[in-house]
């Protein structure tokens, strides 16, 4: 009987992750593409091992709008959205915190959250192959796959002219 049990739990489990994935794969695939610039981080921080630490200019964008409002701090841990608009490469540019009016044909909704007094959009970093750090040193933008509901999945670093860091 308890060997049923340890059978059906597992099975549910590998269910449960196997529904996770298949959705990633989804929106990776169906997502609107967005590219967020990367502001400089801390060069110690930069490259700590097999990833790279990453802030975005949305973020500090957001970062200033949320110290002038009224209604939110820094210091809450909150969850929210912000529109971006979209250049003619699809680059994203911070233009308000969503506060639920539509939306121009331009513009999508992004998810972020304030943890210990920091924005995240989806992550703060990006994993890489060992030995290709030397790749991404030209990262100057994140590529987004967004959902309907603002979530977002990074893709790939992208360099200032909007080409993949690939690895050969």
């Amino acid at each position: 009987m308890q060997s049923k049990i340890v059978i059906g739990m597992l099975l549910v489990i590998l269910a449960v992750m196997n529904f996770s994935i298949v959705s990633k794969e989804q929106h990776l695939k169906q997502g609107d593409t967005v590219y967020l610039k990367l502001s400089p981080v801390d060069p110690r921080s930069l490259m700590q091992g097999d990833y790279m630490a990453l802030r975005f200019d949305a973020a500090d964008q957001l970062y200033g709008a949320l110290q002038s409002s009224s209604n939110k701090t820094l210091k809450s841990t909150h969850d929210g959205q912000i529109v971006v608009s979209l250049d003619d490469n699809k680059v994203g540019t911070f233009q308000r915190i969503y506060q639920g009016k539509s939306l121009q044909g331009n513009e999508l909704r992004l998810n972020y959250r304030v943890r210990d007094d920091n924005i995240k959009f989806a992550t703060n970093a990006f994993f890489f192959e060992e030995g290709t750090a030397e790749l991404y040193e030209k990262a100057r933008y994140g590529e987004f796959k967004v959902s309907e509901k603002g979530e977002l999945l990074l893709n790939a670093m992208f360099t200032e002219q909007l080409t993949e860091i690939k690895v050969e």
